[in-house]
């Protein structure tokens, strides 16, 4: 066990430790919030953040979406009781493809996909081109022959993932089912490349062959109508900024994960922050939505969760365009 002086969020960390090598929390099992720790311990939402951050460089714990942090799988060797190990400042390597040396020259395919797979591993703001020049095992100067500067391999990029998804069945009737399908099609590629969405512009569009197929299949879908084109492109725009502007919060979120903090944990560490402005009565509005949240959700409180997020966004997108759509009295 940590001695009397530890610090506090190794103490802490030690106790759950003990639970969980001891059985009482199982794989699976949700472990304390922030939240619950601070009222358990008494001690300060960064304190239980810290705890938690431990467990978490242990291998004790993982973050499940819509869940929160739970036990993850116990290696055989997992930890026992005892000080927690001090956090390494070097970055856990990651898992990376073995460059093809043997395959013949290079070409714009491979250069692609082999950054598809470092932003997808790493995040976008470590993609360069020495980066994938490793990767491939090349020297740096060889990618430009196929490729004119980074910000064209973004794109690229971009365009592949874009044109090699698989869209919604072209069958498929209905403007609300088809819009609904496009939307969990393009949610599911910003999921697996949480980068995408960053790399899109609205203002600055460049109209390449995988994002004008997604606008083809929203026109195709409301085509019907008879709608001007300018209501017609702004209803594309639309669509795509309302998926979009959810899912750039997938690359911070991942970043975050990275970090050791989730989400719920991040809004609880700045509850202290919001508390004392709502304390001056100037919101009081969001002062009693917060209230009732408490009482709802328990002491485990309200857990973020994007992919919710996204379909109750979406379903509201839609209940608005069937009134644009379909008028009452039409």
């Amino acid at each position: 066990m940590p001695t009397p002086d530890a610090p506090p969020y190794l103490r802490i960390a030690a106790e759950l430790r003990d639970r969980i090598t001891g059985g009482a929390l199982r794989p699976g099992d949700r472990v304390p919030s922030t939240r619950r720790i601070t009222q358990e311990w008494g001690v300060a939402m960064a304190t239980a953040t810290k705890a938690l951050a431990t467990l978490r460089q242990q291998g004790l714990v993982e973050s499940r979406p819509g869940v929160g942090t739970v036990v993850g799988e116990l290696p055989p060797t997992a930890p026992g009781p005892g000080p927690a190990p001090a956090a390494s400042t070097t970055p856990a390597p990651v898992r990376r493809r073995k460059p093809r040396g043997g395959e013949p020259g290079l070409s714009r395919e491979r250069i692609v996909q082999a950054a598809i797979a470092v932003a997808d591993a790493e995040g976008l703001a470590q993609l360069s081109m020495r980066r994938v020049a490793a990767e491939l095992g090349v020297a740096t100067m060889a990618l430009y022959r196929h490729v004119g500067s980074k910000e064209e391999l973004v794109d690229l990029m971009a365009d592949t993932v874009l044109t090699t998804g698989p869209l919604p069945p072209d069958d498929l009737t209905g403007w609300r089912p088809r819009l609904a399908a496009l939307a969990r099609v393009q949610w599911a590629l910003y999921r697996q490349h949480s980068w995408l969405a960053s790399t899109i512009s609205l203002t600055r569009p460049v109209p390449m062959p995988g994002s004008l197929r997604h606008g083809e299949f929203v026109l195709a879908s409301v085509e019907p109508f008879g709608l001007p084109p300018a209501t017609r492109l702004y209803l594309h725009i639309l669509f795509f900024a309302a998926v979009r502007g959810i899912a750039v919060n997938l690359e911070l979120q991942s970043q975050d994960r990275a970090q050791s903090m989730t989400i719920n944990e991040w809004m609880e560490s700045q509850e202290t922050v919001l508390r004392s402005a709502l304390a001056t009565g100037a919101f009081p509005h969001f002062g009693a939505m917060l209230a009732e949240l408490d009482t709802a959700t328990g002491p485990e409180g309200f857990e973020l969760d994007l992919d919710q997020l996204f379909e109750f966004a979406l379903e509201r997108l839609l209940d608005g365009l069937g009134l644009f759509f379909e008028p009452p009295g039409r």
